[in-house]
């Protein structure tokens, strides 16, 4: 009766929600945090005390500015409200600095910024709204959404223990889907383009935007059989998303253009001098393909096929950022993993060319690029799992398929983040959150598909049960061994490992599922 009550009220729910899970951040801000809290703690101090011309050459800390201008506007924007918290904060030669008054800073300024998630989200349920009959708010779609978005596991371990700002620039991103979504084709292109240069890694995505936009809004209409109705090309619309992408460009850029500086800029957004992987793994292609290496060249030290005085000192798990060179496969380059991304998303740009009218192909090309750039892109970081994983969620409450590849991707995903919490006293959060996240993730989409077959087969299901001993191995059994001395990375590599393949297995089946549809629909046309 009490659901049924609050679904009379209409959105009455939704703040509940949203107030619950920023009590939730709050409880958090004594929590253990990374060396990402020095970082933007070293950008406030930079952009605060130097003048435009230093800021993407300033290194007194090894933790140089590398986000793109808009970003560190932000940041400067920040330490005008830093100074009266903790004038300490600034001082650029502080590291490491992390009085109480900086910690609580920092850590509300992350709360606060989120409102735009928050918002966002809301916009985000608005476009699966009133797609169900049902009365019990518990089993609506946009109730659903909104848990599966606002109290995401991966982004609260991230941005609230680990420490980040990724809330308020996923809620742009998801804001901009919303706009595209609603046809505000302009709204949508202009959120996009101040976010490409907030942070960089949403270029990732670029190409489902720039073909959604070419195809739905400059050209304005299709032939009786679908096909590119090429007449109706708008040298109009093409001038205004042109204009606007050009101007916050020079909003963004011009500065440093003038100042000669826009290669230095370059240099430090793109940092190809990094190694292939982080110092963990990301769990996707490359995860697999280094593994592969590694157990070639232990089997071919056993059989004496190769000399151990040729094989690299370095392991590529002991936790550093470098450059490396593979014993028995070939090495991997920059070049190489950008025409390996190119390949791979291409199948999802063509899908989203034949059928560009449909905000469902948008999400789909959307959540394939995101995906596609984390398994075969260059130094990813395993944080960059919840670009296609949050944008999912929202095809996730629409079709039975899509809502089983998404419990697969964020399982194995948000269990691939643990080693960011490493700590003892994190150790009971991070599993009682992702606990709570997973089970209702299962129980609210198994409801919500409940007429229609099973969400994971028996193989799928099997692979999932097996983190929990995956994790009792490296959380409690390897410790106590011997082998934690002499081969410390073990854990590392194999939850790397083991979650690169359910993360490949989602991207094939997500993949597959979006050709065969296509197929389908268009023998349906003829």
């Amino acid at each position: 009766r009490r659901c049924r009550a609050m679904a009379a009220g209409g959105w009455s729910w939704f703040p509940a929600l949203a107030l619950g899970v920023s009590f939730l951040k709050c409880l958090l801000i004594p929590a253990y945090y990374s060396t990402d809290f020095e970082v933007h703690r070293n950008w406030l101090a930079i952009t605060h005390n130097l003048p435009l011309s230093q800021w993407y050459y300033e290194a007194t800390s090894e933790w140089t500015l590398d986000y793109p201008p808009f970003f560190a506007w932000f940041e400067y924007a920040l330490s005008h409200i830093a100074k009266y918290f903790d004038p300490k904060i600034l001082v650029i030669e502080n590291l490491n600095y992390t009085s109480p008054a900086t910690v609580i800073f920092q850590r509300c300024s992350v709360i606060f910024t989120d409102i735009i998630f928050i918002y966002a989200v809301h916009e985000c349920c608005k476009l699966v709204n009133g797609k169900q009959a049902s009365k019990d708010i518990l089993d609506k779609r946009t109730f659903i959404l909104a848990v599966l978005l606002l109290w995401n596991f991966g982004l609260l371990i991230v941005d609230h223990i680990h420490f980040q700002y990724n809330g308020f620039l996923f809620g742009m991103m998801l804001l901009s889907v919303a706009r595209l979504c609603q046809k505000r084709y302009l709204e949508g292109a202009l959120l996009f383009a101040v976010l490409l240069h907030f942070k960089h890694i949403y270029l990732y995505v670029a190409p489902a935007y720039g073909i959604y936009l070419l195809r739905s809004y400059c050209f304005t209409a299709n032939n009786a059989g679908g096909s590119l109705k090429w007449r109706s090309f708008s040298l109009l619309h093409v001038t205004l998303l042109g204009l606007i992408v050009c101007l916050v460009s020079a909003l963004s850029l011009g500065p440093f253009i003038v100042l000669g500086q826009l290669p230095q800029v370059i240099a430090r957004l793109f940092p190809f001098k990094r190694g292939l992987c982080h110092a963990y793994w990301a769990p996707n292609f490359w995860a697999l393909y280094n593994a592969v290496d590694k157990a070639l060249t232990i089997f071919g030290l056993k059989c004496n096929l190769l000399d151990p005085t040729k094989i690299p000192k370095a392991s590529m798990t002991g936790g550093l950022v470098q450059e490396f060179q593979h014993t028995v496969l070939p090495s991997v380059t920059p070049l190489a993993t950008l025409i390996c991304t190119f390949i791979s998303i291409l199948p999802s740009v063509f899908c989203l060319w034949f059928k560009p009218r449909e905000p469902r192909s948008f999400l789909q090309c959307l959540v394939l690029c995101a995906l596609s750039s984390f398994m075969f892109g260059w130094h990813v970081h395993e944080k960059a799992i919840l670009l296609p994983i949050l944008p999912l969620s929202l095809l996730s409450v629409q079709r039975a398929k899509d809502a089983g590849i998404y419990l697969i991707l964020t399982t194995t995903g948000h269990f691939s983040l643990f080693p960011l919490l490493f700590t003892p006293p994190e150790l009971p959060i991070k599993i009682l959150l992702m606990l709570l996240f997973t089970v209702y993730s299962f129980s609210s989409l198994k409801s919500l598909f409940r007429r229609e077959k099973p969400l994971l087969n028996w193989l799928e299901t099997i692979y999932l049960v097996l983190l929990v001993p995956l994790e009792i191995f490296c959380e409690i059994i390897f410790p106590l061994t011997s082998w934690k001395q002499h081969f410390p990375f073990v854990p590392l590599l194999l939850t790397s490992v083991y979650c690169a393949l359910g993360i490949t297995y989602s991207w094939l089946k997500l993949y597959i599922s979006v050709l065969t549809e296509k197929m389908s629909v268009r023998q349906r046309a003829e």
